[in-house]
């Protein structure tokens, strides 16, 4: 039994997945620098819903319509990653105009519209606060003053409070 030359025998150990990395002449085959990683194997632990735009929606519906052989939709399902029931919701949802209106509508809380009288009494509010904070310096500095010279002062209301 002859061995095959050095130069053309492989250690299948030493080259795992090796197969195929000599040139037809014979020779070896430029090393790569890099071999891509393996894919994470963790498996999330909940499954994100796709979202489509109602754009996206309406632009595939547009190709959809378009396609006039056969397979071509189906052709278009599988590049897409769609399913045909999609595509049926979608059709009736246009017809029913739900995709104009979801172009319009925005997700998340409505802003409400601000009225101006509103502004307008916000700021006469804090310019009230200042001025009644002015007011009880004002007032506790002249209680004091009343104190350290003896001056007497009338007791307060009912409605009064100190």
């Amino acid at each position: 039994m002859t061995r095959m030359p050095e130069y053309v025998e492989m250690d299948v150990v030493a080259e795992l997945g090796a197969e195929g990395a000599r040139r037809a002449t014979g020779g070896p085959s430029p090393v790569t620098t890099s071999c891509p990683p393996d894919p994470d194997p963790e498996v999330p632990a909940t499954v994100q819903r796709r979202r489509f735009s109602a754009a996206y929606r309406l632009r595939i519906l547009k190709q959809a319509d378009a396609c006039k052989k056969p397979g071509e939709v189906g052709a278009l399902l599988r590049r897409e990653g769609l399913y045909s029931s999609l595509l049926t919701n979608w059709r009736r949802q246009r017809e029913a105009g739900a995709l104009r209106e979801m172009r319009e509508r925005r997700r998340g809380p409505k802003r409400r519209s601000v009225d101006p009288r509103l502004k307008q009494l916000e700021v006469e509010n804090r310019r009230l606060q200042r001025k009644l904070q002015r007011a009880e310096t004002i007032i506790t500095l002249q209680k004091k003053v009343a104190e350290i010279l003896g001056i007497p002062l009338s007791p307060l209301d009912d409605d009064e409070t100190d």
